[in-house]
């Protein structure tokens, strides 16, 4: 789309400078370059098209990357394909095609998408996980974890999608109602034999390593610590009736005087011998039990259980909230201090005894609700009156076999899935030998041509299956699940520093050097998945010495969602919109500017169509502003007016500079859009300074380069001799003073302006045609800055005891204000800056007013109006 009265066409820049900047090798990283600047945004999966939340994710990574580019950064900003999965197979088996060939025309789509958007990526490090060249690796990682023992193969009830027909981790099992995280089936249990990568074995490492994330997002910390679910508790065992010792583990163990009765899980080992000869336990186990229950529900036993505190004998029931895989599948009920506990026993008419009570307060009326908190011990024998955290220490010292422990929520990675299209499982089984890894030198296993089936369609590859046993020669087959794809996804980082190595998965020696990833950019979907799984790859990468780095990822943007009209954008909804229909309507360069000045990346933001045109408009009014400077340059001199200006590209430039920084764009973009405005305004109130004018377009152009690059490029080709290159570039720019001087003097005159409208307002002055504004004097200042460093009682005594003010007319008055004040102080600039800023700044209230504006010092002011000024807040008269 282009205005006709403008030259701005996106139609014929854009397409020029993706093609000068792939002719120019603009983004390719060597392989020479040292400690580069890793920039990352999280592979996409190969559905066919990219949407409006692609396109946001990835133009906030080439936004960063091309800023930190211009700052003089060797910068890594690869892209590649997350191309294995169920949803291919399913799109394959509705187009009557193999999941490869419909993988393959999407890659072809949505890179031809990506570089009509003007993504600046190293293409030479492309990675496609479904390329044998990259599944190798995938192989040859796992036979390394299982030489180091972080592969296990064992039967296991498992989640099922009987939709997708395969396994799911626990991670892609999603809310109360248990729902497949890719088709929302409600997810069954299943028995099978799977595949295990032991990440347990670091959930020490990975839950205390998380406190190191200070470059991650507080929210995905917390969900990664809640994920592992580290408890810290006691092991203590319970004799049970006929069944010896059994053990519980509570994080309560100051609670335990009031267990009242002992649950074990309906699929415990108890339980199952009890249901051979007990009809109603055998009932309740087969029929009723119900662990996602809306409430807990057991059966009676004729069991019991011994309080190794008290020595009372306390029933057993089977109970289906009791889990056999957390704790010990065992564990003591409480009911006065357990909500679950108090709902069973109130059901089952157990009773209900407390034994902790507010440490201010009585023993806690239980009947109704259980007493959670911690507190102090009552009713607990000689363990009345400790508090809870020292009862538990005590009881664990003094309790027979009782122990320290340790419990964790998260459980042992399955990546056994039972489809076609992943990565080939590299092990073989023989009846002699058993289970035996495949040769490194025959990897990769590669997939056969695809079969469409129900169940496990390599299963249905006899030539696939057969084979022979590497240890002894004999006939063997295949193992036939293929690896979940959060496998691909662990490590795909480390495989773009040498994507074509084919001795190894990565180039150790420049991982080390380029690794961690710098800032790494995706959705918070993956927190519990993508973001865990990495880490504990890297961590077990980085044991078997390919690694010097233990953790993957140093910062962390975690991008909101695109919406329209409050309503995620999804096909489903029918409210999706086509990043291809806004480029051919608007350009790429107003796309991605629409996106990044919306919201900041992690907020969520509703796609406004008038949004898209005021940012194309924008645009327009750039392109024109550069072209008419280059046409016909203005021929004026410097003044106060162009003083202003001046100063004000500096504070821009500073602004810019920390919003890059910090990937919030917003306030770039903002501080960008209002510095062209001034430039309108400048040349409204005096003929422009050439030089200034072009410094102001300049610093423009740059400034929006990293968000609308293909506009900025044409229009530096303007600005620029031929032999200055791309603005891609180009040296990013820098400002004179730091940004706090800088907002100190935006403040400052605003604030006065401010001050000029209210009186203005309230004496209801029509015409003013002078406007005075006195600054306060040099001592007011010196005054000020004592007291903003004063930590004592007496500020006025402080001040007055100074000669500097025993003189002063009102500094007595001046000192009582400044005590008043003083823990709402701030810093000001000092009297001579402040007098120069609004010096500099008086033509914007004589725009405003059509009034004369005069700026005085302290003492060249009237005294009567100067004794009303106070740092940071000049006295005003208006005639």
């Amino acid at each position: 789309m282009s205005d006709s009265s403008s030259g701005y066409d996106p139609s014929a820049i854009e397409p020029k400078w993706q093609a000068e900047w792939d002719d120019a090798e603009v983004f390719r990283t060597p392989d020479s370059a040292e400690d580069v600047e890793y920039v990352l945004a999280m592979f996409p999966y190969t559905s066919g098209n990219l949407h409006m939340g692609h396109v946001r994710n990835y133009t906030i990574t080439d936004a960063y990357s091309r800023y930190r580019r211009m700052q003089g950064e060797d910068v890594l900003h690869p892209m590649g394909w997350d191309s294995f999965g169920l949803p291919a197979e399913n799109a394959a088996e509705e187009r009557d095609t193999s999941p490869e060939e419909w993988t393959r025309k999407c890659i072809e789509s949505m890179k031809a998408q990506m570089s009509e958007m003007g993504f600046g990526y190293d293409w030479d490090r492309e990675v496609t996980t479904c390329d044998p060249e990259y599944y190798r690796w995938n192989q040859w990682l796992f036979k390394r974890f299982h030489e180091a023992g972080l592969v296990e193969r064992k039967g296991s009830e498992v989640n099922w999608c009987p939709s997708c027909e395969t396994v799911l981790a626990d991670e892609q099992v999603e809310g109360e109602a248990e729902l497949c995280w890719r088709c929302d089936t409600p997810v069954t249990q299943r028995d099978l034999d799977q595949w295990f990568l032991t990440i347990t074995d670091y959930a020490d490492e990975l839950v205390d390593d998380i406190d190191e994330l200070s470059g991650w997002p507080e929210s995905v910390r917390a969900m990664q610590r809640d994920w592992i679910g580290r408890q810290h508790g006691a092991r203590v065992p319970f004799e049970v009736s006929g069944y010896g010792e059994v053990e519980i583990f509570t994080t309560r163990l100051d609670t335990i005087h009031g267990a009242t009765f002992f649950a074990v899980a309906p699929d415990s080992e108890i339980a199952q011998d009890l249901a051979d000869s007990d009809e109603e336990v055998a009932h309740f186990v087969e029929e009723e039990a119900d662990p996602d229950g809306d409430e807990p529900n057991g059966v009676a036993t004729d069991l019991t259980a011994t309080n190794p505190a008290t020595g009372e004998e306390i029933p057993v029931f089977v109970a289906d909230f009791v889990l056999s895989d957390v704790g010990t599948g065992a564990l003591m009920a409480v009911p006065a201090h357990d909500e679950r506990d108090h709902a069973f026993a109130s059901k089952k008419d157990v009773p209900i005894e407390p034994v902790v009570k507010p440490a201010d307060g009585d023993v806690p009326d239980v009947e109704d609700a259980a007493y959670t908190e911690d507190g102090v011990l009552v009713n607990s024998g000689d363990y009345d009156g400790y508090t809870s955290a020292d009862a538990r220490s005590a009881l664990e010292e003094d309790l027979p076999g009782a122990r320290h422990d340790k419990q964790y929520r998260l459980r042992d990675w399955g990546i056994s899935r039972q489809r076609y299209w992943g990565t080939p499982i590299p092990m073989v089984h023989c009846e002699d030998c058993g289970a035996v890894p495949v040769p490194d030198e025959d990897l990769p296993v590669e997939l056969p041509e695809f079969v469409q089936t129900t169940g496990n369609p390599l299963d249905e590859v006899d030539e696939f299956v057969q084979t022979t046993c590497p240890d002894c020669g004999g006939p063997a087959q295949r193992e036939t699940d293929t690896m979940d794809t959060f496998v691909d996804s662990s490590w795909y980082f480390l495989r773009y520093t040498a994507p074509d190595r084919d001795d190894g998965p990565f180039d150790t020696a420049r991982a080390n050097d380029w690794m961690p990833v710098d800032q790494y950019v995706g959705g918070i979907e993956h927190a519990v998945m993508h973001l865990l799984y990495a880490r504990f790859v890297t961590k077990a990468i980085s044991d078997l010495e390919l690694l010097d780095h233990r953790e993957p990822f140093q910062n962390l943007v975690t991008q909101g969602m695109v919406q329209l009209d409050g309503e995620k954008m999804s096909k489903s909804k029918g409210n999706v919109v086509s990043p291809q229909n806004i480029v051919e309507e608007y350009g790429a360069d107003t796309a991605r500017l629409f996106m990044m000045q919306a919201a900041r990346p992690e907020r969520d933001f509703d796609w406004k169509d008038e949004g898209v045109a005021s940012s194309h408009r924008f645009l327009t009014r750039l392109y024109d502003a550069v072209e008419a400077y280059v046409e016909s340059p203005p021929a004026g001199e410097a003044g106060d007016v162009t003083d202003y200006v001046r100063r004000e590209i500096d504070r821009v430039t500073a602004i810019a500079d920390e919003s890059y920084a910090n990937l919030t764009f917003t306030e770039a973009l903002r501080e960008t859009r209002e510095l062209l405005s001034l430039l309108d305004r400048y040349a409204e109130a005096t003929e422009p300074h050439a030089e200034t004018v072009e410094a102001a377009l300049s610093t423009i152009v740059r400034l929006l380069a990293p968000v609308a690059p293909h506009v900025t490029e044409e229009l530096w080709a303007k600005l620029t001799d031929a032999d200055e290159g791309f603005v891609a570039e180009a040296d990013w720019p820098t400002a004179d003073g730091d940004l706090d001087r800088h907002q100190l003097e935006r403040q400052l005159v605003e604030d006065t302006r401010e001050d000029v409208r209210q009186i203005v307002d309230v004496a209801d002055i029509e015409d003013p045609n002078h406007v005075e504004i006195a600054v306060a004097p040099e001592w007011k200042f010196e005054a000020h800055a004592i007291a903003r460093e004063f930590d004592g009682d007496n500020l006025v005594g402080e001040i007055m005891s100074d000669e500097r003010f025993r003189g002063e007319d009102g500094a007595p008055d001046y000192a009582k204000d400044l005590q008043a004040e003083l823990q709402t102080l701030t810093e000001t600039l000092d009297a001579a800056t402040e007098a120069e800023v609004l010096a500099r700044a008086r033509w914007l209230i004589a725009e405003e007013f059509d009034a004369e504006v005069t700026v005085r010092a302290g003492e060249d002011a009237d005294p009567e109006l100067v004794r009303k000024a106070e740092p940071g807040r000049p006295a005003i008269n208006i005639e």
